[in-house]
């Protein structure tokens, strides 16, 4: 077993395990966290099967296969990444129009207060 094979099964299982951890004290959602774990069993998978990491490369036209392991880690972080991008940019516009409502039910009740104090 070489040693970049052995530092990606114990980078992908700290992955894994840190990813647990993090699920069970509800720091992340559910949903994130099973992203998160297929992601790192991708990556342990690849890293584990050397075969299947090499036919791959193969395929991809890659001479040192474990580099296309840590290509496919990457590409999988930019999709995750991706994907948080967009669910922070329509919270970002739902949390503006909450705004502007509360804006306009504070200024409907100051209305309302000033009508009835007379």
């Amino acid at each position: 077993m070489e040693r970049i094979q052995i530092l990606s099964m114990m980078l992908s299982l700290s992955l894994i395990l840190f990813v647990m951890h993090l699920g069970r004290r509800r720091v992340i959602k559910e949903q994130y966290c099973l992203l998160w774990l297929l992601f790192g069993v991708v990556m342990l998978v690849l890293s584990m099967n050397t075969g299947w990491l090499e036919q791959l490369a193969s395929y991809a036209r890659i001479v040192y296969a474990p580099s296309l392991l840590f290509l496919v880690g990457i590409t999988l972080s930019f999709v995750l990444i991706l994907h948080l991008t967009v669910v922070v940019s329509k919270l970002t516009e739902r949390i503006v129009l909450l705004t502007q409502e509360l804006g306009l039910m504070k200024h409907e009740h100051e209305l309302y207060e000033k009508a009835n104090t007379r």
